[in-house]
């Protein structure tokens, strides 16, 4: 008998996790039957370029997730992510109007992006703050420190390094997938084939049990951090290319997308986990739904709207999913 309840308990946990799946698979075929040109090479290609700035920051948020555990309260999360993208942004975009080379700003981005990280390791390994409110208390500083930066404006910004990250070809690939893809065969590789992620995983599944086996658990999470904000660094020069420069209020569209996107992901997980291709597959589908909605026409407003309440049902399929697992 208790074997049979616990079976009924996994199927329905199973049942539950899948629904935020079906909920996307629902929409985008909506898309599909009234956008008739939305599944072109073409349209599919815009796609996977617009998804870039995502699936580099559900890569630094899959880290955090696994190093944390993956309750959205009381497990990790880091929503400072697309502020650091933004701010790294913004200050490769100041420093190359004022004469300085691409190298030396990208120097100047890659040290911010660092110093966010180290805060947030310190706000949550040493001070003990919830990851959910130091990091967005870091996501509300690092967006200002960026307007005072760029004093809120539109920079442009025309450098070729840059701009080949939109329109060079390699191998018959745009060069920026081509460059998302190796990073996220290696982020691959790093969190889940390699015995530093595989110590991250056991530091998120239970950190007694992590604790105990030896593993330094705040010594990783800490790192992962670092992790996260390196690809916020990493994904500011994908925000620079695809707008051309910098526009001011980016971070807010990519904290939507890159929270939907990697809870989402669990779903395509047989434990209803985080994982890295999870959160990359949950980028491409936010932003097929993305492109799919404006494709039909449907106002900029509503969709975040739908965004949002996409999340909130993610995050609350997720959490029953768990409670009754």
């Amino acid at each position: 008998m208790q074997s049979d309840a616990r079976h009924q308990k996994h199927r329905l946990a199973t049942i539950v996790g899948l629904f935020p799946l079906i909920i996307f698979l629902a929409l985008l075929l909506y898309v599909g039957v009234n956008a008739p040109n939305f599944m072109t090479i073409v349209n599919l290609k815009l796609v996977m370029t617009q998804s870039l700035t995502v699936v580099l920051s559900v890569i630094g948020l899959s880290a955090v997730v696994m190093a944390g555990g993956d309750d959205v309260v009381s497990g990790g999360i880091d929503l400072s992510i697309p502020a650091t993208a933004v701010l790294c942004a913004g200050i490769v975009a100041v420093m190359t109007s004022a004469g300085q080379s691409v190298l030396i700003a990208a120097g100047g981005a890659l040290m911010a992006s660092m110093l966010v990280g180290v805060v947030n390791a310190v706000l949550v390994t040493r001070l003990r703050m919830a990851p959910l409110l130091a990091t967005l208390a870091m996501f509300v500083a690092v967006v200002g420190i960026t307007n005072v930066i760029t004093e809120r404006k539109r920079l442009n910004l025309e450098a070729p390094s840059i701009a080949a990250l939109r329109d060079e070809i390699a191998f018959g690939i745009p060069l920026g997938i081509l460059l998302v893809t190796i990073l996220s065969l290696l982020a691959w590789h790093l969190l889940h084939h390699s015995k530093w992620g595989l110590n991250l995983q056991a530091a998120g599944g239970s950190r007694d049990a992590a604790e105990i086996s030896g593993i330094r658990v705040d010594r990783l999470v800490a790192q992962s951090y670092l992790l996260a904000a390196f690809m916020g660094f990493v994904a500011g020069f994908f925000t620079l290319a695809r707008a051309n420069g910098y526009s001011p209020g980016a971070q807010d569209n990519l904290m939507l997308e890159m929270v939907l996107a990697t809870f989402l992901g669990a779903a395509f997980s047989p434990r209803r986990i985080v994982t890295v291709w999870g959160a990359i597959l949950g980028a491409v589908l936010v932003a097929a739904i993305s492109i799919g909605l404006k494709t039909i026409g449907v106002n900029v407003f509503w969709t975040d709207l739908i965004k949002g309440t996409l999340i909130v049902v993610v995050v609350a399929l997720s959490a029953v999913s768990q409670r009754v697992q």
